[in-house]
């Protein structure tokens, strides 16, 4: 529980931790957002302008800073991680910068986009079962034989803290928001936006969105433990999977999220075809799937200062255009 309460603290050592490596991503007005919802303000946390295209990068240049400013070993044995695609891609960069070899594991049918893309920075990338918490719980094994740092996605107080300075931005740029609403696969970027957020400003609403296939935090804190649940395909790729077991995430979504939103396939697509066609964004799966779930009922949020945030960019063109000609 200390490591808990210390999160703010650690969230804010990490925003002048990464400053100098990470952007300070645009917090954009969207005008038909806001008509959507009549009497709202819509805003947009564009992490999809991010180096890698991806809030991870946050984490992952926290994680690694502290790691090699405590121990040389590090760069001398690197560092093994998992992840469904953006997170491996975040460590890989954050790795080049700072001298540290990455190995990557990934579930067997990760996206193609996303593998080619760590491949081609010359990672050693090594496919594991049918699950994220499966390519985890390897990773981390392997970790273990090997003698070398694990690095987990979203099970780590310093990762946690990274993805948190999101919530700093926020706040900064729109000190009067009413509601955020945050993707929510493992847990690690609300659990970093809402424990500060709450922190700083307790009246703001915090709102996790997963896909209707893969909603396996929502049912956790709905049964007060971690369960486990299939997830099904799903655009939202970089939310979808289980929840590793024991994870410091749980704890931090049951108590400071504030309401859930489920989003069908359907939903998501358009959502992603919508920041195409209305503000010329490219939006992944995960970050459709948060828009989604404010376009589904923008009539709950009239009258109110939102910020919706865009998670990342990282999208196949084979499904873009697939996406583009079901729904324009």
């Amino acid at each position: 529980m200390e490591a808990m309460e210390d999160l703010v603290q650690k969230t804010l050592e990490a925003h002048w931790r990464i400053k100098q490596y990470v952007y300070k991503t645009p917090l954009m007005f969207s005008r038909p957002l806001s008509k959507l919802a009549s009497d709202s303000k819509v805003k947009i946390k564009l992490e999809t302008e991010q180096l890698t295209g991806s809030f991870k990068i946050r984490g992952a240049f926290n994680k690694l800073l502290k790691m090699s400013s405590e121990s040389d070993i590090v760069k001398e044995r690197g560092i093994i991680t998992a992840s469904s695609g953006n997170h491996g891609m975040a460590c890989v960069e954050a790795g080049m910068k700072l001298g540290i070899p990455i190995t990557v594991y990934c579930y067997k049918d990760v996206s193609e986009h996303k593998r080619t893309a760590l491949q081609d920075r010359g990672v050693r990338v090594v496919l594991h079962g049918n699950d994220c918490v499966e390519a985890e719980n390897e990773a981390r094994s392997s970790a273990e034989r090997q003698n070398t740092e694990y690095v987990s996605p979203y099970n780590d107080l310093d990762i946690i803290a990274g993805q948190g300075t999101i919530g700093i931005e926020i706040l900064e740029d729109f000190p009067d928001v009413d509601s955020v609403l945050v993707p929510v696969g493992g847990g690690g970027l609300i659990a970093g936006i809402a424990r500060y957020i709450k922190q700083v400003k307790p009246s703001v609403e915090i709102i996790g969105c997963q896909p209707q296939n893969s909603k396996v935090m929502y049912e956790s804190v709905k049964a007060g433990r971690i369960v486990f649940e299939e997830s099904l395909d799903t655009l939202s790729e970089g939310t979808a999977g289980g929840v590793e077991e024991n994870s410091v995430t749980f704890p931090l979504c049951d108590q400071y999220v504030d309401d859930w939103i489920m989003v069908t396939e359907e939903e998501i697509g358009k959502a992603i075809v919508y920041m195409l066609q209305h503000h010329q964004k490219v939006f992944e799966g995960a970050a459709g799937m948060t828009l989604g779930a404010f376009m589904k009922n923008p009539g709950r949020f009239m009258g109110k200062r939102v910020v919706i945030v865009g998670c990342g960019a990282n999208i196949g063109i084979n499904t873009l255009k697939q996406l583009i000609s079901m729904y324009t």
